[in-house]
């Protein structure tokens, strides 16, 4: 064969073809997906390059190790034996007060001692007062001196230059801190921060034998050096004699901010999965539309001596650079639409991300040929197989559907390309998974519908165009099959894209509401509840958790004492090495759902377990836990496992008993509530309980808000997308049948039948033809978002009855109006016209 000739051929026969239309839904379509898929891509792969970069400063150093007491000298001894610089912190919760004369208010402080050389990585910067611009420093506080968060100024009515009252020390406020690279998102992180210089905490007394405190040991240096010491470090940590040591590093570092994007990935992924999914359709219909289209020309080609080979090498040629052009405007498109995403997202990544790397660009015209080839080329060429005999027998040499060999392979590797970009293997195999499925489903109940429809229809009785709607539908079964089958599956995106839109992000608002309670006390002691109550009550404050706390260390399971070295896993280890926060209550809290077993009210000896401590503890309904409170071993069987969200700001516990008291045991008293709106309210509180602590987490409510906000925008953005490639599905899916129905209706024209009446045939067939593909969408994807929700989004969800009802009426109209638009000059085509082309 001459390869010149064929891609002569093939440029000749694809600028025809752009000059005539031919390819724009295929352009589109790949160019759709490509766009969406990369533009995905290039933000993880930035944000990922993003991540490592700033590893170190979230942590401090390269490795750190933590601990509950003073580190042992060991580690710092063999970093300095590898050459290692290292500093240690200690941080802890305690009161911070403003002096009498200047109002004497309180507030709970996350305090922090830092040595000289802190931090080893990252910068801390600071300002010199509150608003003013910030500056990057290598110092700490002097001697005497502490720098604070902002806010607590404010909520003490102090000023840069006043002595803020720790303990037993008075301590002048010399800056502002604005960032701290290794301050994490603890829970006592949510705080105010305090930083004062490690040689003034003793004075302040406010370390004791029994106070908690969190010791981090940081080293930093070179890289081989730190390997080893991270390598030693953690066989160290793990020693019998050890206890409340772990190490942080690199690779096992802070996940607060990690837990976060993955979930906004996780949404731009699933909408991006979408968009290919409707544009593997598109283009599988586009072509077979371009295949049909191209059937008499190709006929010709064989008369004029074309051979198979030289056609099927054109049309292979004609779309390689098809494919080619509309993956590299869909891989410039994805790229300028990533941008947008980082904007959307500010403050939640840096916008300062690291340059994206070359991977994105060659998966994505990887993925662009990938569909191209796999749903566009094989029924397109069959084009090569068409008799010479078509130019005078239309009969013959019609598109085949692909065989069942090439149509698995290639889809086959579309899903794993699919379930590549979804870097999750519940969402991948839920979408994809759920879509194959769905168009199995579609197939089946559509020639099922078409069966039923002749015999519903009584054609004596029914309007004479109802009757000719229900022959055109009957009379082509397998066009019926596909158009069904493919305006469902269009239609089946968008609701899923409506119920994303306001169900699931519904429900991930609701994981954390505007009104969960801002203000977590604790600390209260048995002989003040009732006036606490009445406070809350005064100041209108009606709903509120109150939980008792009883701190408990798990000592045994199953009557096995239970050691940190009896887990492999880290979390494990840290959860036997620590006490727990138990507590009871008669009634489940409403906000936990039990997923196994019963919660008995009142039923003595028995536990109540959060599920995912079960598994990471490797316990069981069934299983007698002994728990050592203040000395007293006390012994209970675990009867139900409960679902805790962790996000929903209410108060939770991993281990509840369910009766209204423990006997002869020492407790404290837990409240969660929303503080009301009057200014001074917390600062009665401390003054009329000084003993209690006053956890405010307004600021930290309104920044998860402000977190969900962006990145619903920018998963709204990408929507955008997989709606327009909705669109081109619904498009073709009705044009896909236009010359068939340009020569049923020529005919039926020819024998006397009126315009009108074949305009309410073709508004019947198509909103009927809309109407079951919107029903069957919906209640497919009812039971795709569930799954979504339950699986990969962990989310309680339920979707609305009325679905089914609304997504029907909107399938009729969307049919019609794709219809109304692909199909508008058919009846406006002059008879004979289409008579002389049909007989050609």
């Amino acid at each position: 064969m001459n390869g010149s000739s064929v891609w002569a051929l093939g440029w000749r026969t694809l600028w025809r073809d752009l000059r005539a239309g031919e390819l724009r839904l295929l352009i589109v379509a790949v160019t759709l997906a490509v766009a969406a898929l990369t533009a995905v891509g290039f933000f993880a792969d930035r944000l990922q390059g993003g991540l490592e970069r700033d590893a170190r400063q979230l942590l401090g150093g390269d490795v750190v190790v933590v601990s509950d007491n003073p580190p042992p000298a060991v580690f710092a001894e063999r970093a300095q034996q590898l050459g290692l610089q290292s500093v240690v912190t200690a941080s802890f919760p305690t009161m911070g007060r403003a002096q009498d004369a200047q109002g004497g208010a309180s507030r709970l402080v996350a305090l922090k001692s830092v040595p000289v050389g802190y931090p080893l990585r990252g910068t801390l910067r600071v300002a010199s007062a509150p608003g003013a611009a910030d500056a990057p420093t290598r110092e700490i506080p002097a001697s005497g001196e502490v720098w604070v968060d902002a806010p607590l100024l404010e909520s003490l009515g102090l000023k840069v230059g006043d002595s803020l009252l720790l303990g037993d020390s008075a301590l002048r406020i010399g800056r502002i801190l604005v960032l701290e690279p290794d301050r994490g998102s603890g829970f006592m992180s949510f705080a105010p921060r305090v930083m004062l210089n490690t040689t003034d905490l003793p004075a302040t007394g406010l370390v004791q034998p029994a106070s908690r405190l969190t010791y981090r040991l940081a080293v930093a240096g070179a890289e081989g050096a730190v390997r080893q010491f991270q390598s030693w470090a953690e066989k160290a940590a793990t020693a019998r004699e050890m206890h409340g040591v772990r190490i942080e590093s690199l690779e096992s570092g802070r996940p607060e901010m990690r837990q976060t994007l993955e979930r906004a990935e996780k949404f731009l992924s699933l909408v991006a999965l979408l968009a290919a999914l409707l544009s593997a359709v598109a283009v599988a219909l586009a072509a077979r539309g371009f295949a049909n289209n191209h059937l008499d020309a190709s006929a010709m080609l064989r008369v004029l001596g074309q051979s198979q080979r030289r056609i099927a090498g054109a049309y292979t040629v004609e779309f390689a650079l098809v494919g080619l052009f509309a993956s590299v405007l869909g891989v410039a498109i994805g790229y300028g639409v990533h941008h947008v995403f980082v904007q959307l997202l500010a403050g939640l990544v840096d916008s300062a991300l690291p340059a994206p790397s070359f991977w994105p660009v060659v998966f994505g015209l990887g993925m662009g040929l990938t569909l191209l080839f796999t749903f566009g080329l094989p029924p397109v060429l069959q084009l090569a197989q068409v008799p010479p005999l078509r130019v005078m027998r239309r009969d013959l040499g019609a598109i085949k559907p692909a065989s069942w060999l090439v149509l698995t392979l290639g889809v086959t590797g579309f899903a794993a390309l699919l379930l590549a970009v979804a870097r999750d293997v519940k969402l991948g195999l839920i979408a994809v998974g759920g879509f194959g499925g769905a168009v199995l489903l579609f197939a089946g109940l559509a020639w099922l519908a078409v069966k039923l429809l002749r015999r519903l229809v009584n054609e004596s009785t029914a309007p004479r165009w109802l009757v000719l709607a229900t022959r055109q539908i009957s009379a082509r079964p397998a066009y019926a099959v596909v158009q069904v089958s493919s305006l469902a599956v269009g239609l089946l995106a968008l609701v899923l894209l409506v119920l994303l839109r306001t169900d699931l992000i519904s429900s991930w608002r609701a994981a954390s509401p505007p009104d969960a309670p801002n203000r977590f006390v604790i600390n209260i002691q048995p002989d003040q509840t009732q006036d606490f109550q009445k406070v809350l009550g005064d100041a209108g404050i009606q709903r509120y958790d109150w939980y008792p706390m009883i701190r408990g260390r798990l000592v045994q399971v199953n009557g096995q004492d239970v050691h940190p070295d009896d887990y492999s896993e880290d979390r494990a280890k840290r959860m036997v090495d620590r006490e727990f926060n138990l507590s009871t209550a008669e009634q489940a809290p409403a906000h936990n759902e039990v997923v196994a077993g019963h919660w008995t009210p009142g039923e003595k000896g028995a536990l109540s377990v959060e599920e995912g401590i079960a598994k990471t503890l490797g316990l069981k309904l069934g299983d007698k836990l002994t728990f050592d409170i203040a000395g007293v071993q006390n012994e209970a069987r675990i009867t139900s496992l409960r679902k805790v969200d962790w996000g929903s700001m209410h108060a939770n516990f991993f281990v509840m008993y369910p009766v209204d008291h423990l006997e002869d045991v020492a407790v404290t008293y837990l409240a969660a509530y929303r503080a009301p709106e009057a200014a001074g309210f917390d600062n009665a509180l401390v003054r009329q309980f000084p003993n209690i602590t006053n956890v405010d987490m307004g600021s930290t409510l309104a920044q998860v808000q402000q977190v969900l906000d962006q990145v619903i925008r920018a998963v709204e953005f990408l929507f955008i997308f997989t709606l327009a490639a909705g669109l081109v599905v619904l498009f073709a899916a009705v044009t896909a049948t236009r010359e068939e129905r340009a020569r049923e209706y020529a005919i039926m024209r020819a024998v006397g039948a009126r315009a009108s009446l074949l305009r309410q045939v073709q508004r019947a067939e198509l909103a009927g033809v809309g109407l079951l593909a919107g029903f069957l969408a919906s209640c497919v994807a009812m039971v795709i978002g569930w799954a979504l929700a339950r699986y990969a989004f962990d989310f309680v969800w339920t979707a609305s009855l009325w679905v089914p009802l609304v997504g029907a009426l909107a399938g009729a109209v969307l049919a019609w109006l794709a219809g109304w638009w692909g199909l508008r000059e058919v009846l406006r085509r002059p008879v004979m016209t289409t008579l002389r082309d049909a007989a050609q």
